[in-house]
């Protein structure tokens, strides 16, 4: 399997491409190539490019751009994470299992229990970490988009496209009540709690905003455990 690389620039057969020092190093120590060894480029906006290395060296590394696939490996509904804040540990395991599963974009907000605190310089470092491991994922899972990440002071701010569901183990409608709805889904947009699970308020937001309370199984889960499992299950179902 050639490896696989994202890059943020248009791309197109027949052109050489400049990458960084980060990526050349990666090549040649870490998965050790050398120039003629094949490369996958994509750049998020659809398909794929096959390349070649033409230069791989400690100052400069360039690949040949071969030819375009046009694929898709994206859900064909899209799935919006909507994310309490919590534990940093925790939102690096939600963001890079949700972009393994499919996960179309991911919404970080503040809530009332929410555990994580961040100032102004602290959040933009946080967010440029995030943003790595979801494409570091997106690579990893040959996914042929990034899922769009964001961050919102406010749970009123989150999205609310397609589908709407809170995840709230106190529901009395289920998982399998809804399933009919979930299969026929263009886009479903999913808010998960952070570790002390939602407050009232936030319930009451969230109601207001046009979220239905979903109970998923007799178990409650870990707040990182939600996303994934939430995701895995509507691809089963939309994938049979």
């Amino acid at each position: 399997m050639a490896c696989r690389l994202y890059i943020e620039q248009k791309l197109c057969s027949g052109s050489s491409v400049e990458l960084t020092a980060e990526q050349g190093h990666y090549l040649r120590i870490v998965m050790r190539l050398k120039a003629g060894d094949p490369v996958i480029l994509f750049n998020g906006e659809g398909g794929e490019f096959h390349c070649k290395i033409d230069l791989l060296s400690k100052q400069k590394a360039r690949v040949l751009v071969e030819s375009f696939a046009d694929i898709s490996r994206e859900m064909a509904c899209r799935i919006n994470i909507i994310q309490a804040a919590c534990r940093s540990e925790k939102i690096d395991s939600i963001l890079q299992k949700g972009t393994e599963l499919g996960a179309a974009s991911f919404h970080i907000v503040r809530s009332e229990r929410a555990s994580l605190k961040l100032d102004n310089a602290r959040l933009k470092k946080r967010l440029q970490r995030w943003h790595k491991i979801i494409i570091e994922a997106a690579e990893q899972s040959e996914r042929t988009a990034i899922p769009a990440l964001f961050w919102h002071d406010s749970l009123t701010a989150a999205p609310t496209t397609g589908c709407c569901y809170t995840l709230h183990p106190e529901s009395s409608h289920s998982w399998a009540e809804e399933k009919a709805n979930i299969l026929s889904a263009d886009e479903i947009s999913l808010a998960i709690g952070p570790e002390g699970g939602w407050s009232d308020r936030d319930i009451d937001h969230l109601a207001a905003a046009g979220f239905s309370n979903l109970s998923f199984g007799p178990r409650i889960m870990r707040t990182e455990t939600a996303a994934p499992a939430l995701l895995a299950a509507i691809q089963s179902l939309q994938d049979l």
